[in-house]
């Protein structure tokens, strides 16, 4: 088979498409003949070398994420069949041999149905992003029906699914873009306002949406550009989650007293055993009801990880970038 390896940690020149020899399941775990692979703004990170959250042993093959067909099943597995359309999220469970490959051999547990409507593409969509918005409202924010809530980069892999949840939930959601593009696809997602983040003051508009109460919750993917005005924008006991940051910041702490305000970070690798399988299980029922549709954005070769790599940190992203093997 043929895959992406990477041999020492670095920029993206470091991934290499080779041949590679197929991963066997061994007990309780499950391969996958990959059709699609999504590719997250964490795997640049562990590709560098410095991701706080994870250092894998070289040489490693990338990525958690993806979809395709069972190829193979390890002994005692009966949860899904060979043959069988399904879609994979193994950041968290053990075993995972890379889905950065035509074949990946995961955890039984991170390898779940594919709804007949969906395509590839959209199930590798699935993983990250789904389980990071669905964690980020749900489990951190814990935000409720009539509240009004803020999402940064709305258009994006976890934004569009964080809108699409957040309007399922009786939310009022106000989503950022900074496109026309990005903008109708945060409409459609169920956003009853829209921001083009790239309009100087834009956060200014939330005064009359919010009838200067200012909004409950903020899933926020640049921390270390929006924080301070963030806390500016929040209602009284308002929250912030924290998606996402790349790099630091000086604000006032005073705001969060006047605010009485939360700030939490949130990361798919603190999640306990049981709040994956409560997230993985809304997740998926979500995608059976309709409720979650996956946005797949770009679709580029799998020989072209380099070029997916570079263009994932890009701004302006809409829907999820995606690795073809076919």
């Amino acid at each position: 088979m043929y895959g992406i390896q990477v041999s020492q940690f670095g920029t993206e020149d470091v991934l290499t498409y080779t041949e590679l020899p197929a991963p066997e399941p061994g007990p309780g775990q499950v391969r996958v003949r990959m059709h699609a692979v999504g590719v997250n703004p964490a795997d640049t990170y562990i590709r560098s070398g410095a991701y706080a959250f994870y250092t894998p042993q070289l040489p490693y093959t990338p990525g958690f994420d993806g979809a395709g067909i069972v190829d193979a099943l390890g002994p005692g597995v009966d949860t899904v069949k060979t043959g069988e359309r399904v879609f994979v999220a193994a950041l968290g469970t053990p075993g995972c041999s890379g889905t950065y490959a035509e074949l990946a051999v995961v955890d039984a547990r991170a390898v779940h149905p594919l709804p007949a409507a969906l395509s590839f593409g959209q199930g590798a969509a699935v993983g990250v992003p789904c389980l990071t918005a669905w964690r980020a409202l749900f489990q951190k924010a814990r935000l409720k029906a009539g509240e009004k809530v803020l999402i940064h980069g709305a258009s994006g892999g976890v934004g569009i699914h964080a809108t699409q949840l957040a309007h399922d939930a009786g939310a009022i959601v106000i989503g950022t873009a900074g496109s026309s593009t990005g903008a109708d696809l945060v409409r459609a997602a169920g956003a009853q306002h829209v921001l083009d983040h790239t309009t100087p003051g834009y956060l200014d508009e939330l005064a009359q949406i919010t009838d200067g109460h200012g909004v409950s919750v903020i899933i926020e993917m640049q921390a270390d550009i929006n924080l301070e005005r963030d806390l500016e924008a929040l209602a009284t006991y308002g929250r912030v989650v924290i998606v996402g940051s790349r790099g630091s910041l000086d604000f006032t702490p005073r705001l969060t007293m006047l605010k009485e305000a939360t700030i939490q970070g949130t990361a798919l690798w603190h999640a306990t055993t049981q709040e994956a399988a409560d997230a993985l299980t809304a997740v998926a029922n979500g995608l059976d009801n309709g409720v979650i549709q996956p946005v797949v954005g770009d679709e580029i070769p799998l020989r072209e990880a380099a070029a997916a790599h570079r263009r994932v940190l890009e701004p302006g992203t809409r829907g999820k970038l995606i690795l073809t093997t076919n």
